[in-house]
């Protein structure tokens, strides 16, 4: 019995490994359909060159003579390009030749999933086309052109026949024009990236309307106007950056209903009338960027503590006036602050201090008073990336740290000089000076100014007499 179980063991396993290994020769041997493989050599060689000869170099390229840059995926028994990258991202990439062009081959490969081009068109201006993207309207789920300025032109219309792209990304091309909205109907959308090309207008109002989307980046252009209140609709966003455009106007409150947002930069624009109450509902946001905008208003209006996870906070250029709130001591996580180059008045909270992962504090190019009482072991812990001068009324006071550790720019406190244990507030030094009014007098209990001549001398004189002679 014991002997029939094991034979019958064997044959099962002997069974279970004829198929694997026919199935395995079976997807070795699928063949390409020629029309694919035509159109994959085509269009490859009309970006890389005349020059390549991909029947000889690459007989197989869905097996076993593979392309770097290219895969394939088997659709009822036969391969069919899905992804192809081209551009020098690796040593045996697929690398541009300098008249690298678009072949309407290229939108023959109908299972296309994928289509990047990186560092491509460089030198030969050439746009991007706008016929035929429909074609790949039924596959295509990412579209990416990175660094090639090169190209040249407006987005195409036709993209916003992709339906079911999931990313798309134009960055540091050197496209114009405005943003198409036609885009905003790309429901699909995790990632849109727009960032460093020649964009201007406003933000269409539908771009509020990609609820899936994770990443939104449009910056480094020359975009204008106010950010609309429909952004606040993204609910899924991870990534805002609109950094460096020309926004102007008020940061509208819906930005607050952000809940998953964990970068916000919307730095270096024209934004203004006082920051937005609704930031502080950004519960899981760890970068905040809003510097170099005119944005004015207090610092004490937000409740900041309730931004835990923030790990860097740059206000920095927003003639922001008023204080430094306590409230930033909540923020536990916090190692990048930038609060110079405003108008903050008052004493620097010296429980900032205590913030535990803190490595750079910039408050320089304020208006901020009174003694630094930071520690020597703050000020060795930052070094340079603590910045508090510029601050013409701050001073740090002389002896509670060595000379070594004294704050960059910040000048020393004013020392007071009292007159043999007489408090005398108008006696200080102050920058190194002695006040011109100020007589060193020593006092035995009679005016400097109101005896003098004779009668000083007869009153010293008493003096001596009664200590050497006591009664």
């Amino acid at each position: 019995m014991k002997k029939l179980k094991s034979l019958t063991f064997l044959t099962i396993l002997v069974l279970y490994l004829s198929v694997i290994c026919n199935g395995e020769d079976e997807i070795l041997a699928a063949p390409m359909e020629k029309t694919e493989l035509d159109s994959l050599y085509s269009a490859i060689q009309s970006f890389v060159g005349k020059w390549w000869n991909g029947s000889d170099l690459y007989p197989d390229p869905c097996g076993w003579t593979p392309i770097q840059g290219v895969s394939c995926d088997l659709y009822n028994g036969l391969w069919y390009v899905t992804e192809l990258n081209i551009g020098s991202v690796h040593d045996n990439s697929l690398s541009c030749a300098r008249n690298a062009g678009f072949s309407p081959y290229l939108f023959a490969l109908r299972h296309l999933k994928s289509l990047s081009f990186f560092n491509c068109f460089v030198s030969h201006p050439i746009p991007i086309p706008t016929q035929n993207w429909e074609l790949l309207a039924a596959s295509l789920e990412s579209l990416e052109f990175r660094s090639n300025p090169g190209l040249t032109g407006q987005i195409p219309v036709t993209f916003g026949e992709l339906k079911n792209l999931k990313s798309l990304v134009l960055v540091e091309i050197g496209l114009t024009g405005e943003l198409l909205p036609c885009l905003g109907n790309l429901f699909d959308l995790r990632r849109l990236n727009l960032a460093g090309n020649l964009f201007t207008g406003l933000i269409p109002d539908n771009f509020g309307g990609l609820n899936h989307l994770l990443i939104l980046d449009i910056s480094k252009n020359s975009l204008s106007g106010p950010l609309p209140y429909t952004l606040g609709g993204l609910t899924s966003l991870l990534k805002l950056d609109l950094s460096y455009n020309q926004l102007e106007g008020k940061i509208p409150e819906e930005i607050g209903n952000l809940k998953n947002l964990t970068l916000l930069d919307l730095s270096n624009n024209r934004l203004s009338n006082g920051l937005t109450n609704s930031l502080q509902n950004l519960c899981s946001l760890e970068e905040l960027v809003l510097s170099n905008n005119p944005v004015g208003g207090y610092l004490m209006n937000l409740e900041w503590r309730n931004l835990r996870g923030l790990v860097a906070l740059d206000l920095s250029k927003m003639s922001l006036t008023g204080g430094i709130p306590d409230s930033f001591t909540g923020l536990k996580g916090i190692r990048f602050l930038g609060l110079n180059n405003n108008k903050l008045t008052g004493d620097i909270p010296q429980n900032l201090a205590s913030l535990p992962s803190i490595t750079t504090l910039y408050l320089h190019g304020n208006n901020l008073t009174g003694e630094l009482k930071f520690s020597a072991w703050f000020y060795g812990k930052l070094g340079r990336r603590f910045g508090a001068w510029d601050n013409p009324n701050l001073c740090y006071p002389i002896g509670l740290i060595p000379a070594s550790y004294a704050p960059f720019g910040v000048k020393k406190c004013q020392q007071e000089v009292t007159r043999f244990g007489t408090h005398n507030p108008d006696s200080r030094l102050g920058n190194g000076n002695w006040h011109h009014d100020y007589n060193p007098v020593v006092s035995l209990g009679f005016s400097a100014c109101g005896v003098g001549g004779p009668l000083f001398t007869v009153g010293v004189s008493i003096v001596m007499i009664f200590n050497f002679f006591p009664i």
